[in-house]
């Protein structure tokens, strides 16, 4: 009885390490790195950033691979941001780096960020103060950006932006 069970078992550890093998081999891929490659490391165990983590960047750097140390780490050239890191990573901490175009984001590094509404051109009539603070009457919709807990509400007479004309609106 016992010796059945100790087979039983080791045949099912068997066909375990068997579909394992399979399942690695048909999913996994070789990380293609080479000396010269520019990287971005995770920061998932980084536990020194400033700020609160969850809204730190997941991925930090522009890094350059100094050499590769086997199939599964990678040695970098730091910044001096990450000077006292270690310089040695894990190959799943690392994504290549793709530059992104300025066409595609233009606010991202000149420290613009949309605003919303910023001014509304002098015009007259349409335009008026609301008797209430913090808001702002345009074409009979009334603009509410007081805050309410944790979210902003805008509230709207109407169906919103869809009938004003667009040269008396400034965004930044």
């Amino acid at each position: 009885m016992w010796r059945r069970a100790c087979n039983t078992g080791g045949r099912f550890r068997d066909e375990v390490e068997e579909y394992n093998k399979k399942t690695y081999h048909k999913t996994h891929r070789e990380p293609e790195l080479r000396e010269g490659d520019q990287l971005v490391v995770s920061t998932l165990n980084f536990n020194n950033l400033k700020g609160p983590k969850k809204m730190s960047a997941c991925f930090v750097g522009k890094f350059t691979i100094i050499s590769l140390i086997g199939k599964n780490a990678v040695e970098f050239k730091l910044t001096e941001e990450f000077s006292r890191k270690h310089w040695v990573f894990p190959v799943s901490w690392v994504r290549p780096y793709h530059q992104t175009g300025e066409d595609i984001f233009p606010c991202r590094n000149k420290g613009q960020t949309p605003q919303g509404i910023v001014a509304v051109e002098d015009s007259p009539g349409p335009v008026k103060k609301s008797s209430k603070p913090g808001r702002l009457d345009l074409m009979g919709k009334t603009i509410d950006n007081t805050w309410s807990g944790s979210r902003t509400r805008q509230l709207t007479k109407t169906n919103g932006w869809q009938n004003m004309p667009y040269q008396m609106v400034t965004f930044t």
